[in-house]
């Protein structure tokens, strides 16, 4: 058996780690931190009526809804 077939335990995890994965969990921890600090209560107004609520459950709000509209714009396809 000759010891080019067989991969080794490296091999696998190769490519893991990316520059963009990289910045893309900065960028998250970031966001992360910057919704923390603000817990302030904020008025905001969608569409017609008006909601107070904390500005860190807004700023998730709109930081999930933009990780859902990524997700579906860039994910890769299967083939």
């Amino acid at each position: 058996m000759s010891p080019k077939n067989v991969s080794s335990d490296t091999d696998r995890g190769k490519g893991m780690i990316t520059p963009g994965r990289v910045a893309v969990a900065v960028l998250v921890v970031l966001v992360v931190v910057f919704i923390c600090v603000n817990t302030q209560q904020v008025t905001i107004r969608v569409l017609i009526p008006q909601v107070t609520m904390p500005l860190w459950a807004a700023l998730l709000g709109v930081f999930i809804v933009g990780l859902i509209c990524g997700g579906y714009l860039f994910r890769r396809r299967g083939r």
